[in-house]
């Protein structure tokens, strides 16, 4: 049977809940990752068109697209150690907060994060840099295209040029901190006494605003990103983060090996 191939993007907090879930699960599988922007092309081909976001997981001869279903796929396919409360009152409640911070603080995290970047150049070429293949990096002008290409990108795709839609996310991100800090009350985890994909999904998501060690690779914090997070680093939600990636964010069993170039993949 193939190796699951996970496709993704390193630096992206949803593709961080998919790594988590398979390295959850020591789940032995390859990963691909081709340079933004030509993502979407391989998502729209391995999707017949269906989805252009990474992740996606390629399982036993399916494209499954969105972190969300690949948990589920995961859970049916490699149901131990579980992500899902047994219990069914439990086991709605965990699915009903991942879908609450993957709706309500996913992609307002992401808009805050590249808005605040894109006031920076230097932040921006970093960035890109850091995406791009070894043998590209240390071009010039492939260097200055990519990051001309990275700012039109994230205004087009994300609206990241908005400061009303940054100040909203602002505002969104602070009320899923409020909401993680009022599930959890005196407990250690959102459902039950163990984690579960609501854990996963809550911390993988604030990971950005958090920036644990365990978590991916991430260019300097930009000066307004940072002035958002710095009072929010004694709040009770913020080191929760730090503690569900100290404890349950093991190494992933992913091949050594992550492919860069842009190329379709065949079949």
């Amino acid at each position: 049977m193939p190796q699951p191939v996970l496709w993704h993007i390193e630096i992206s907090h949803f593709n961080e809940k998919a790594r988590w879930a398979l390295a959850h699960k020591r789940v032995e599988h390859e990963r691909r990752a081709p340079t933004p922007g030509a993502h979407m092309v391989v998502a729209l081909w391995l999707t017949r068109g269906r989805h252009k976001t990474f992740p996606l997981l390629q399982l036993d001869g399916q494209a499954i697209a969105d972190s969300t279903a690949i948990i589920a796929a995961l859970e049916r396919r490699f149901p131990e150690p579980p992500l899902y409360p047994e219990d069914p009152a439990e086991r709605r409640r965990a699915l009903e907060l991942e879908e609450f911070f993957d709706e309500e603080l996913g992609a307002h995290m992401r808009l805050l994060a590249f808005h605040e970047a894109t006031k920076d150049p230097a932040i921006v070429e970093r960035f890109t840099v850091d995406l791009l293949p070894r043998a590209l990096a240390d071009l010039g002008p492939v260097r200055a295209g990519a990051t001309r290409f990275f700012s039109t990108f994230t205004g087009l795709r994300y609206g990241v040029k908005s400061d009303r839609r940054a100040e909203l996310a602002r505002a969104k991100i602070l009320a899923a901190v409020d909401r993680l800090e009022s599930e959890l009350g005196s407990g250690d985890y959102l459902v039950g006494d163990r984690f579960t994909v609501a854990d996963l999904t809550a911390a993988s998501l604030l990971g950005p605003l958090v920036r644990p060690p365990e978590g991916p690779s991430l260019p300097p914090a930009p000066e307004g990103f940072e002035r958002f997070r710095a009072p929010l680093k004694e709040r009770p939600g913020y080191k929760w983060v730090e503690e569900m990636f100290r404890k349950h964010r093991k190494p992933a069993g992913a091949s050594d090996e992550v492919a860069v170039d842009a190329e379709v993949p065949a079949g």
